[in-house]
């Protein structure tokens, strides 16, 4: 078999076994909802997937940055078996002609856990979208956005086979990410629309909190990229870089997207300057966002939405310090976990904000009312 071309082979039985897999949460929240009404059955399966998907998000962070994305060449199996156990021999010869190389038998089992978890929320996803339509009401959030949902996860997969048959391309590698990323927006948003508990803010608020949303979403596509394409190391120094406060950067090579991992685009190998223009901007947005998040802190400082202002500055103390961590430890393993798992909070903390903020002035319903939507 050639590595990095599909083969459905092992499909059907990886199917059945994220089926296998979803069915205990799936089980478990069956027994601890019964007798709920169905809003909050959907909220309670809505989270609990919100929750596998927050794990799978960081597990495929685990996945990148232990350099297993190609631990099995092929997909959706493992060199056309359900598990590394049926690829053994072909990963023994790939071990005895690469030891040093991207296929291993560890690496082989991250990648296919990996797969297998996917799978499980993805069982979990086609089962709230199943549960949406069936108990469609008025005063439930329209099913569409679980279809959604459903949607986003389905093309989710695609790039995942696409970074193992297109080899971790930079643009696909990233894109995989995002969309992850954005499924965790979508379960969040869907929650919390499952239990409304609106806050009245100013519109001053309002606008600073998009202000936030969109410098997150370009700061995490800036940092995937920085990751995809091991830009990490390039700056060893804080704050300067290189010794120097602007060194040498290319930004043209840098932000060509559509490339092979490690070239430039143009039949060159992508180069120390194009680097460093990556893990320079990547810093330049953290800047950006600091200033903007503690700014939203700010405005939240009134007693009712202090807990919120609170919640921001300790993400960002956590990005923060997780982020030089990186850069002055040499970028290990736990540092670059756990600033992914920043990220993937990021997300989840700014949507429940945008899906609870209403204006000043809007109508809000009264807490006896909000406790009585809740149940």
């Amino acid at each position: 078999m050639t590595p990095g071309f599909v083969d459905w082979s092992p499909l059907l039985q990886l199917l059945l076994l994220g089926l296998g897999l979803g069915i205990v949460p799936l089980g478990w929240w069956m027994v601890r909802s019964a007798g709920l009404d169905r809003r909050r059955r959907l909220r309670a399966l809505t989270l609990i997937t919100l929750f596998l998907t927050f794990d799978l998000v960081v597990f495929g962070a685990f996945t990148r940055l232990s350099d297993s994305g190609l631990g099995c060449p092929d997909w959706p199996g493992c060199y056309g078996s359900v598990s590394p156990i049926g690829a053994r021999e072909e990963i023994a010869a790939e071990v005895a002609l690469r030891p040093t190389g991207p296929v291993t038998h560890g690496k082989a089992w991250v990648e296919m856990v990996h797969r297998y978890w996917a799978s499980a929320v993805g069982f979990l996803i086609l089962v709230l979208a199943a549960l949406a339509w069936r108990w469609r009401q008025a005063d439930l959030p329209h099913p569409g956005w679980a279809s959604l949902a459903l949607a986003w996860v389905l093309l989710q997969g695609a790039f995942g086979a696409w970074t193992v048959t297109m080899k971790l391309f930079p643009a696909v590698v990233t894109g995989h990410l995002m969309l992850g990323l954005g499924l965790l927006s979508l379960l969040a948003w869907q929650a919390e629309r499952l239990a409304p508990r609106p806050i009245a803010v100013s519109k001053a608020v309002i606008r600073t909190w998009q202000l936030l949303a969109v410098l997150v979403f370009v700061q995490l596509m800036l940092g995937g990229w920085v990751s995809t394409n091991y830009a990490v190391l390039v700056c060893r120094d804080l704050p300067t870089c290189q010794g120097q406060w602007w060194p040498e950067m290319d930004f043209s090579a840098a932000f060509r997207v559509w490339r092979a991992l490690g070239t430039d685009g143009q039949g060159g190998l992508l180069s120390f300057p194009a680097l460093t223009a990556i893990h320079v901007t990547h810093r330049l947005g953290a800047l950006a966002v600091t200033l903007v998040a503690l700014a939203l802190a700010w405005q939240l400082r009134a007693p009712t939405t202090r807990p919120w202002a609170l919640a921001l500055v300790a993400l960002l103390v956590w990005q923060v310090a997780s982020g030089v961590s990186n850069v002055v430890l040499g970028w290990p393993l736990l540092a670059a976990l756990s600033h992914s798992a920043g990220a993937a909070a990021w997300v989840v903390v700014l949507t429940v904000l945008g899906a609870r903020w209403v204006g000043e002035g809007a109508h809000v319903a009264p807490q006896s009312l909000r406790r009585e939507v809740r149940a």
